[in-house]
Formats: C-alpha cells, structure tokens, sequence
C-alpha cells in the first residue's frame, strides 16, 4: 500500500489558484479511476476534478472555500499495488517548488480524466526544510513566488478577518504566516466580526472568482484602450413580429428563435460590410488583427458573477442554431459549468442590458475585442409610422468601439446596419 498525493493540476487558461468549492469524497472512501472527488472554482469556472487513481481517502488537506495554488495537494489516496512514495508533509500545505528535479507532472484531468494505462507519478514533496539529495529544490514558478506562504486554513482566517496576508511577517518555520501571527494583529477573534475601527453596519466581501477576474478585465480594458460610444433607437415592431411567426413555424419552433438570436444575426451580417469591428488590437507587433470568423460573446449574468460565454464561428449559424446555442450557454453559465476555454477567444461581445428592463447603457470592452453592442428594453411607446402616430416597439442599440481600430463613421454604419435588420428583416436580402 501506498500513500499519494493528488495536486491542484494546471487548468490551463494562465490560471495559477482555484477555490475548493466542495468535497464529493471524504476520509475513508474508496474511489475509482476518474470518479470526480472535489468541485473547484476558478476565475472564469466551476470545474470537477476527476481522481487520478484507484484507491482509497486517506487525507483531506484542504477545507472548502481555501484557495489553493496550482501543484499543492488536496488529497492523498492509498493505492494498491504502487511504488511507495514519501509520506505527506505534516502540515497541510507545503511550500511551492519542492518537487524533485525528475518528478512527472500530475496528469491534466480536467474534462477527460487521467488515462487508465497513464504510468506517470505524482510529483513528490520533499518535507519542510529538507531538499532532495539528488538536487536542490528548485526556486517556485514566476508568478507564484510572490505569494505569502501560508497553510490554507491561516488563509482561510485572513480572508475571513480582512487581513492581506502580504502585510503579514510570518515568525514560523522559513518565513511561513501562522494563526497567531494574525492574533497579534488584534484581529477579532471571530469570524465575520469588524475589523477595530470598523462599522458594525458593514459587510466584508472577499474578492475572488468571477468577480476578480472581471474586476481586474474592466480595469485593463477602461484604461488600455480609448473606448467611444454610439446609439441608435429604432422601431423594431417587424422584428417582434417576426419572433412570433417563427416560434409558430414548423421548421423554427422547437428553437424558439427570440429578440437576442436576431440581433446575433444583424451583427453578423453588418460585419461583413463593416470588418474592421471585428478586430484586435496587437500591441506587440503594432498591427490590427482583422479576423474573418465571428467568435460572438454573450454577457451572462450568473450568480457567480457576469461571465461571456462564446459561441465560434457564429457567423456559419442559421438563425435557428444561434437561438440554439444562445439558450444553451446561457443554461450553461447560470449552472456554473462553462468550461475556462469556452469564455476566452471572442472577437466582439453582445451584451442583454434589456432582461433587466434598462433603457440602454454604455459597455466597457471585453479586453482585446473592438466593439460591444448593448440592446436594450423593448418598449411598446408612441412613435411615427407611415407619417401617423401609433404604438410601436422601440429599443436602442449603444455600441461601444475602441477608438484606435475603428472610427467614428465606421463604428456609425455598422450599428445602423444592425438597426436596418431589425427595423426591417426584408432589408437582409439586399446585404447580403
């Protein structure tokens, strides 16, 4: 028998922590090849991390809601049959960078599990203060080695008291952060108290996940790229009406084709005529990336946080298809279960301001698009028509451009081709 550890393994996406979010497993347990065993949040997802061994539980060395940095353990199975490796460290978290110089990676689990003929080994960790006697241990990957080392459930703490563990020295073992260094800064000793000089009226909120990831997108993006908006408000009474005809048609009914699918649609049509809204900017190479697909993001709001799922190649899509995958990534998103790669790679990004009966309102860019186009709220108003006053519907379009690929004229006939569409779908067959 024996013993080993299974690590956060690198869920790709540049994402270096993840949240543990629950355990599927406990102490005790036998598990099977690929049985998920834990359900982790990262900046963009949930993800369920499958077992990459036959065995049983025999340590639990993080609680939920720890995170828990790329390599370090969350469980140690006992396996049958398997070369013995070094018992864990006793303390729950080691420090970053101690895996021998010849150790194999973890296998990547995420979305297919380890393969049951993979012969690959953990890496191993040396115990605290000890290095291999083959090599010295290596220093920790960039980025990470910034990190104040600390175990999980001390992070825990901080989090819970509000304190930023890179204000802390840590009188422990090389440097490490420990409970009673947090004790002597005077923080209350019960979590989910103030801070002194706090108000009993407030509520702390760790920021984490989504709301971090998007907190630190919208600050790259307002202050990375001169942004600028247009608006455009139009009576789209004959695409309701078209919505309705088509969810009573034989051949759209069961996609239930809405608002959202056909704004999809005029985008993509309006791209074609006006392709420079379809771009990136690259800095590096002080070139504009002019992309011939369509990767359309839709802004999803999620308990989580907002999220933009991304459909490709939204351009090849019939109407119905669009409805289709509209409906699923939002049914997707809202459950927690997009996977990281589904919410990266877009090339312009819609934005729904009008489930949420808003008028209109100004988007910032998601980071490396050229444009963001809010609808808002259908509104049944007077307006003119046919040279008369009646009721019609009415919504405005606000889009915002980043101002060093596109102008103003180009952003201007883009957003009136969308409006064109949807204020008359006949107009389709003669731009295209």
């Amino acid at each position: 028998m024996a013993v080993k550890d299974f690590a956060l393994p690198d869920l790709g996406e540049g994402l270096t922590e993840s949240e543990l979010v629950a355990w599927k497993v406990a102490v005790g347990d036998t598990v099977q090849l690929n049985q998920i065993v834990a359900e982790v949040e990262t900046a963009k997802a949930l993800v369920e991390l499958p077992a990459p061994y036959e065995g049983r539980v025999s340590r639990l060395y993080v609680e939920p809601g720890v995170t828990v940095a790329v390599g370090e353990p969350l469980l140690a199975f006992e396996v049958e049959g398997a070369t013995p490796t070094e018992e864990p460290a006793p303390t729950p978290e080691p420090s970053r960078g101690t895996a021998t110089a010849d150790a194999a990676p973890e296998p990547t689990l995420v979305g297919y599990g380890a393969r049951p003929d993979s012969t690959s080994r953990p890496a191993r960790r040396a115990r605290p203060g000890l290095a291999p006697a083959s090599a010295p241990a290596p220093s920790a990957p960039v980025g990470l080695a910034e990190r104040p080392r600390a175990t999980p459930p001390v992070r825990k703490l901080a989090r819970e008291r509000g304190i930023d563990l890179a204000t802390v020295t840590g009188t422990g073992e090389r440097g490490l952060i420990t409970r009673q260094d947090l004790d002597a800064l005077a923080a209350p000793a019960v979590p989910g108290e103030p801070r002194p000089g706090a108000s009993a009226r407030e509520k702390r909120i760790p920021i984490r996940g989504v709301r971090k990831a998007t907190a630190d997108a919208m600050v790259r993006s307002a202050f990375g790229a001169p942004q600028a908006s247009v608006f455009l408000t139009i009576d789209v009474t004959p695409t309701t009406e078209l919505v309705e005809r088509l969810r009573a048609h034989r051949d759209t009914a069961d996609a239930r084709p809405g608002l959202l699918a056909v704004v999809a649609k005029a985008l993509c049509i309006a791209l074609r005529r006006t392709p420079e809204l379809n771009a990136r900017w690259d800095d590096a190479a002080q070139e504009i990336v002019q992309c011939d697909y369509v990767h359309l993001g839709i802004a999803a709001a999620t308990p989580r946080g907002l999220l933009v799922p991304v459909i490709r190649d939204a351009d090849g899509l019939s109407l119905a298809d669009l409805a289709g995958a509209i409906r699923s990534l939002a049914e997707t998103a809202r459950a927690g279960r997009t996977p990281p790669a589904e919410l990266v790679g877009g090339t312009i990004t819609i934005t729904n301001v009008g489930v949420f009966g808003v008028d209109a309102g100004t988007p910032i860019l998601t980071p490396g698009e050229a444009a963001i186009l809010a609808v808002g709220a259908v509104r049944r108003q007077p307006w003119e028509h046919r040279g008369e006053i009646a009721l019609r519907d009415v919504l405005t379009l606000v889009l915002t451009f980043d101002h060093r690929i596109a102008d103003g004229e180009q952003a201007s006939r883009f957003l009136a081709d969308v409006g064109r569409v949807l204020a008359d779908p006949a107009a389709v067959l003669t731009m295209i």
